[in-house]
């Protein structure tokens, strides 16, 4: 089987910023109606297991470990009214959902491909997300990054040849040049080159000699590879499921009974019709 991953945050964002290209006004469910049919569409061109995972709240652990981090602050009231409805409406799918709380969605994606990759039964996990955090869950070319908005599919190769470290070191390449949508600047003098030639050189930024970074900038990249690092034992409690989820639990069987209900108050009576023809295909 092959298992499909999807950052439901940043699906949200794409399609309500990519309606607004088209609408003067904001559709209140338009981005969730977006979100739902490309998952629809995911389907139909044959995905069988599927989980998407969702920031329920944009504040998580890290906000105590770095002040800067990224919040929920000057986000659009439009599109940040949308967040709870496209987990509802997922799971309303019959799509496996991790709102995430304490943790990210991009933990909640590290942890289900985890998951699945112990599986030997899984061929491949997709993770369909641009975020260069997952980079560092990229595995040969069972773990694949995939990128909708480059239409590029990123194995541990591309990913070595796009940010010039392997998988592993993503954490410490973060650590050192930042990541300004996160909210952490990284260490001030090293950019993306210099950065992975140290990498290269001598590895993790624990192995780093004491010449190549001072002790007050030693600790601050600890602290950035630690905000970086995405928890592979983040819990994936799913609104569907009361309990972990497991990964035959992610084989997508249909929609339940209100998810008519759900297509109509989104403005989408058509996905209803689409997604019960494809349930009648995989039942």
């Amino acid at each position: 089987m092959i298992v499909h991953l999807i950052d439901g945050t940043y699906e949200l964002f794409r399609h309500f910023y990519g309606l607004r290209r088209f609408h003067k006004t904001d559709p209140p469910f338009g981005a969730v109606s977006g979100v739902l049919n490309t998952v629809a569409k995911m389907i139909e061109d044959g995905a069988t297991h599927v989980g998407v995972a969702t920031d329920h709240v944009i504040e998580s652990f890290r906000n105590d470990l770095w002040p800067g981090y990224k919040t929920g602050a000057g986000m659009e009231r439009a599109l940040t009214a949308q967040f709870h409805p496209l987990e509802d409406a997922l799971a309303a799918m019959g799509v496996v959902v991790w709102p995430m709380v304490e943790f990210e969605a991009d933990d909640a994606l590290a942890a289900a491909a985890h998951l699945a990759a112990k599986s030997k039964r899984v061929e491949k996990v997709c993770i369909w997300t641009p975020d260069k955090d997952l980079a560092q869950c990229v595995v040969s070319d069972r773990v694949v990054q995939i990128d909708r908005r480059k239409n590029e599919i990123r194995d541990e190769a591309g990913v070595l040849v796009k940010f010039g470290v392997a998988p592993k070191f993503i954490p410490d390449y973060l650590a050192l040049v930042g990541d300004a949508a996160d909210g952490y600047p990284g260490i001030k003098g090293l950019g993306s080159k210099t950065a992975a030639t140290l990498i290269n050189r001598h590895g993790h930024i624990e192995q780093f000699p004491a010449t190549v970074l001072n002790p007050a900038n030693r600790e601050l990249a600890l602290l950035f590879k630690n905000l970086a690092t995405l928890r592979t034992d983040a819990p994936l409690l799913s609104p569907t499921i009361d309990r972990q989820t497991r990964v035959d639990d992610l084989r997508w069987k249909g929609p339940i009974a209100s998810f008519a209900a759900v297509a109509k108050k989104i403005d989408a009576p058509r996905l209803s019709e689409r997604v019960i023809k494809l349930s009648a295909k995989v039942g």
